[in-house]
């Protein structure tokens, strides 16, 4: 079992339990007792078997828990009861939802966060066969997103965004690794599988982080709320996925932390091998916990704190105090 920070992530097959005020976990070599007050969020990756007597201990306490299936693809998530939902809050998330204008102003703030997201990251990784034709193909892009009047449209800008910036992928990594186009269901490729694996890490961050403000994770703006998902966050990760996700893949591939050997290929997909999975998670946690020092703050803030903070934003646009402008990395 990994332990880092207050996030823990299981690996090995066994048994959860409760055992007073701790949770047991239980394996035919180990016998760990994690209190529960040091557990953030649990990331189940092992076959576990767990009972409702920890279920219902996990739940009071609101420790989300991530369920990851055997070849590390998300599955879903146990979200306790929310404690600190607000009805004006939920009230004035429907109606912006409910309201095409409120909806897409939202939504093209996330579009945008992405956007510069992707333009900072190849800024940042700079190479000699990103030119200045991409920038300005990506500033295009940025600068039709308020001209979009629909969602579709504006998935349409995101999407094409997001293509010009995979296609620079090769440019930016320094192994020979296949990239040559996005595919998720299932990943069919090294590169694939890792994008998958960090994005759904990015994802849970945030939820885990929706879950400690007043917002339903249920309603959304850029992806269509459905049943069973919490498409909330979805919409929040675009902003997080480059600048989070995407830094912790190019320094993994760059530095050979991860390379080929960390994968298993069958006929039609990839996954990563529980080793890498360690490897990956134990960098996204680094991430996390990275500090900078918050412009607006003067103070220094955590990475996972920044998603955090980005949400409160929201909520005070919800409200009506301050207009949403999604986050802008400076750095």
């Amino acid at each position: 079992m990994l332990n880092a920070m207050r996030n823990y992530y299981i690996f090995k097959s066994g048994r959860l339990s409760r055992k007073d005020n701790s949770i047991m976990f239980e394996t035919q070599e180990e016998f760990k007792s994690i209190p529960v007050n040091d557990i953030d969020s649990l990331y189940i990756f092992g076959e576990v078997d767990i009972n409702t007597k920890a279920l219902n201990f996990l739940a009071q306490k609101g420790i989300v828990v991530h369920i990851f299936n055997y070849y590390g693809w998300w599955t879903g998530s146990l979200y306790p009861r929310e404690e600190l939902l607000a009805g004006e809050v939920v009230i004035r998330q429907a109606e912006h939802y409910l309201d095409r204008n409120k909806r897409i102003e939202i939504a093209r703030e996330f579009v945008k966060g992405a956007i510069h997201g992707f333009v900072y990251n190849l800024k940042r990784y700079k190479h000699k066969d990103i030119g200045k034709e991409i920038f300005q193909q990506l500033d295009n892009y940025l600068n039709l997103v308020n001209e979009q009047e629909d969602i579709p449209s504006l998935m349409g800008i995101e999407g094409n965004a997001r293509d010009l910036y995979y296609d620079m992928f090769p440019n930016i990594i320094r192994q020979d690794i296949e990239f040559d186009k996005r595919v998720k269901r299932p990943p069919n490729n090294i590169m694939n599988a890792l994008i998958s694996f960090v994005n759904s890490l990015v994802y849970t961050a945030v939820l885990k982080e929706i879950y400690r403000t007043q917002l339903n994770p249920t309603i959304s703006y850029l992806h269509e709320p459905s049943y069973r998902r919490f498409s909330l966050a979805l919409d929040v990760a675009e902003i997080f996925k480059p600048i989070y996700g995407d830094r912790t893949i190019f320094d993994l591939l760059n530095n050979r932390s991860i390379t080929e050997d960390h994968f298993d290929k069958d006929l039609n997909y990839c996954y990563l091998k529980e080793t890498g999975r360690k490897i990956v998670v134990k960098a996204f946690e680094e991430k996390l916990n990275t500090t900078i020092k918050h412009k607006k703050l003067k103070r220094n803030v955590s990475y996972e704190r920044i998603i955090r903070l980005e949400l409160y934003k929201l909520i005070k646009h919800l409200l009506g105090e301050e207009v949403y402008k999604s986050f802008r990395i400076w750095w």
